[in-house]
């Protein structure tokens, strides 16, 4: 399985250069007819939402919808997608800390581990 890197969603994500965006639309739509998925890594994902955040200032409710667009597409397969779930859900709460934090404690969650010590202010159970 083919897997995908962080720029690569992201020209889908943002349509910012149209010659990759038709190569992207084009593997979406090869993967879809031999039934076959595109591997996305959580690091790829914690990548998307930095890029997104600081080099397209998308607000957080831009980025919300952009994460959840992206674990919408059939073609695409996540790796911990459980966790990447319970992130984003954490990161959509009010006061939330960053996402990072968010996936750090799904993460660990995940692993039937926890609570993540940390010297942040903010910290989610």
């Amino acid at each position: 399985m083919a897997a995908l890197d962080t720029n690569v969603l992201v020209r889908w994500l943002t349509d910012d250069d149209a010659k990759q965006s038709v190569i992207v639309a084009g593997l979406f739509e090869s993967s879809a007819k031999k039934e076959e998925r595109l591997f996305v890594t959580v690091t790829v994902m914690l990548e998307i939402e930095w890029v997104l955040r600081s080099r397209y200032r998308f607000d957080k409710p831009s980025v919300t919808a952009a994460l959840d667009a992206l674990l919408s597409v059939t073609e695409l397969e996540f790796q911990t997608e459980p966790a990447l779930e319970h992130a984003l859900w954490l990161f959509k709460q009010v006061g939330s800390p960053d996402f990072a934090d968010c996936l750090h404690v799904a993460l660990v969650s995940q692993a039937g581990q926890g609570p993540l010590l940390t010297f942040d202010e903010r910290p989610i159970k």
